[in-house]
């Protein structure tokens, strides 16, 4: 699995992994690293399967096997002791780190998170999947913006959504590899288990999110005993790109309020 570790690099820093949606890539936390390496040691890396992690992944690819394959990865870096920051997908694979890691994990954010798939949530993915199947890569690649950023914002950004589409069909996982992620994430329910995520969880989300209802994140943060909620007004399902100002004040507020209050977050 490729990681990239940057930022502080002194024994005592905290550790921050970041985990991408159903893109995978670590990539997509481009627009919070500049303000996370200031503090933190930072960890991005790029899911089995997708970017430079290429593999054929399994047809019981669940969940459980994305956290377990990032706490080794990590573990093999001698980082046993970290928050982890994830988005939509990637939210997923930090409450189950929560769950399965519990001594490992110190906190988790949760940006665009749901307990169990909505009703229109699966929709929209059933859409998605449907056009790739019956459609094909370019039509899948050129739907997703539609789903993840606001009109305006993408009306006054053609040029660099149409460089990332050419980008992203350039280097597309693999249509087994997606449909087996998009499998294990529609299957995904923590509706019995959140209640045992006992960490610092801060859950955010957009109310203009067009993939993910904001009721999605509320039922998720009465669900979690020890959660902050945060809502944007807007920026869509990608609100961290989009909004990235905004957004990474709320995200450094609560880290900075949480490591205060958490003093073996130093003892790595």
């Amino acid at each position: 699995m490729h990681l990239e570790i940057s930022g502080q690099d002194s024994p005592s820093a905290p550790t921050l992994v970041l985990s991408a949606g159903l893109g995978g890539l670590g990539s997509f936390w481009q627009p919070q690293l500049a303000e996370l390496r200031k503090a933190y040691r930072v960890v991005i890396y790029d899911q089995r399967g997708t970017g430079r992690s290429p593999d054929a992944l399994p047809a019981d690819y669940s969940m459980r096997d994305m956290a377990a394959e990032l706490a080794a990865a990590l573990a093999e870096r001698e980082i046993t002791r970290f928050g982890v920051i994830g988005h939509a997908l990637g939210g997923m694979v930090a409450m189950q780190l929560a769950l399965d890691y519990p001594d490992r994990v110190t906190l988790i954010a949760i940006v665009n998170g749901w307990l169990r798939l909505n009703a229109h949530t699966r929709r929209c993915f059933q859409v998605r999947q449907d056009l790739l199947l019956n459609v094909g890569v370019e039509a899948y690649v050129r739907a997703q913006p539609l789903f993840l950023y606001p009109a305006d914002w993408l009306s006054e950004n053609q040029a660099r959504i149409e460089a990332e589409d050419a980008l992203h069909c350039a280097h597309f996982q693999g249509m087994e590899n997606l449909l087996r992620r998009l499998h294990a994430l529609m299957n995904c329910d923590f509706t019995h288990q959140a209640s045992h995520i006992t960490q610092p969880v801060l859950v955010i989300c957009s109310q203009d999110d067009l993939l993910v209802p904001s009721v999605c994140t509320q039922q998720l943060y009465e669900a979690l005993p020890n959660a902050m909620l945060k809502r944007m007004p807007r920026g869509g399902h990608a609100m961290s790109v989009t909004e990235s100002a905004a957004f990474n004040e709320i995200l450094l507020t609560w880290l900075d309020a949480s490591h205060q209050r958490e003093p073996l977050w130093q003892k790595l």
